[in-house]
């Protein structure tokens, strides 16, 4: 048994942040239920990478794990009763739909909570569910853009850079993740349920709780150097830095230890701690001119060896042969029905107890409907005429 073993999920939402935290319920034993249109969620028709796969897409594939699929049109009445008789037996039920939408549908948690006062509901919104951004499109890019952190790294006068994952998505869903935890452990005690409401700006924002505090409590403005700096409130050197074959990536060293292990006493004259704040433009260039002399393994060896804090920067060919990773598990392996072989990050958080797993691989299209709602009690008449209304679709076996 999992963890969450015998609770039920109904997840409406689509594109990452929502699908992601629902898979993290569904690794640990909950019962997730994947709502989706007719035509499939727009995630299994938008492949990041452009991988499609053979029927399911590697987006979709890496976000919907451990979910059955019910393929129901939410806008028919047919569709609307479906999801009503649902909700009144689940246990938590997931959207990150438009301001108004759930209203529209009537699956909105004033309605459901009404049928199931027992539910969790989460709502995820890119902004908040109301207020003057509500109806700005919620999308990561953005998102970490009006974050600030953008700023907090970089080279004076360069275009800041984005992070390369889509950071305020997976942060947001973890959000989502630990609130249903939290409200199920207060529904545990006292019976009753609650909604939850997670915005991707507020998830981004409290993130980076040491950086604003630093700037809201301490008063220390954000200032990006001439050289590249990996982070405005860290004192030089911080960074990445080319070596003969490759880069690697240096923090917070003492700085006569450095000197003597770089063999460049120029950096002896930047010892105080004011120095790592006001000449990292120098220091940074004096670090680079002795980096590029020896290759990434020989400065790691060395560095690491004399207690300098320092890494090779791996690109993913290196992170997934990486003996750590290895040895962690890191990444789970499984047979999918379409796609095959499949080698996927796995679980960030272990139980002794109740491990998580890989119960079934992403699901097709409506591939669950007839079992799903048999099991909600609809009897196989009613499925037949859903089916024939063109209220469901069920999907292909894989």
């Amino acid at each position: 048994m999992g963890i969450l073993t015998g609770y039920k999920v109904l997840d409406c939402s689509i594109a990452m942040a929502g699908p992601f935290a629902a898979q993290r319920l569904g690794d640990l034993g909950a019962d997730v239920i994947k709502i989706e249109p007719k035509e499939g969620e727009w995630q299994r028709h938008a492949p990041a990478g452009g991988i499609k796969g053979n029927k399911i897409n590697v987006s979709f594939l890496s976000l919907n794990r451990n979910k059955r699929s019910l393929a129901v049109d939410l806008k028919s009445e047919d569709g609307q009763a479906i999801i009503r008789q649902m909700a009144s037996q689940a246990d938590v039920f997931i959207q990150n739909y438009r301001p108004g939408v759930a209203q529209r549908l009537g699956v909105d948690y004033e309605s459901l909570s009404a049928l199931n006062p027992r539910l969790i509901y989460v709502s995820m919104s890119g902004f908040g569910e109301d207020g003057p951004y509500a109806r700005r499109p919620g999308q990561d890019l953005l998102l970490q853009a009006m974050s600030g952190a953008m700023l907090s790294a970089g080279r004076d006068g360069e275009a800041p850079r984005a992070a390369g994952q889509y950071l305020v998505d997976a942060v947001t869903a973890y959000c989502a993740f630990e609130g249903v935890l939290a409200a199920l452990l207060h529904r545990e005690r006292t019976g009753e349920g609650q909604k939850v409401e997670v915005n991707m700006l507020d998830a981004i924002t409290t993130l980076q709780m040491q950086e604003l505090s630093v700037f809201t409590v301490g008063g220390k403005p954000q200032i990006r150097s001439a050289e590249p700096h990996a982070h405005s409130y860290i004192r030089a050197p911080y960074g990445t830095f080319a070596t003969q074959d490759g880069y690697l990536a240096l923090a917070m060293p003492d700085m006569t230890v450095l000197a003597r292990e770089l063999e460049q006493p120029a950096l002896l004259d930047h010892v105080d701690e004011a120095a790592g704040w006001n000449q990292r433009d120098e220091i940074f260039r004096l670090v680079r001119e002795a980096m590029t002399r020896r290759t990434t393994q020989d400065w790691f060896e060395r560095l690491n060896a004399a207690g300098i804090w320092c890494s090779p920067v791996y690109g993913y060919a290196e992170l997934v042969a990486d003996p750590q990773i290895a040895h962690n598990g890191t990444f789970v392996e499984y047979e999918h029905p379409t796609e095959g072989h499949v080698k996927t990050p796995g679980f960030p958080i272990r139980f002794t107890k109740t491990p998580a797993r890989v119960e079934r691989g992403a699901p097709l299209t409506g591939q669950h409907s007839a079992q799903i709602l048999r099991e909600y009690g609809f009897d196989a008449d009613r499925i037949a005429a859903f089916e024939a209304h063109g209220a469901i679709v069920c999907g292909e076996q894989a």
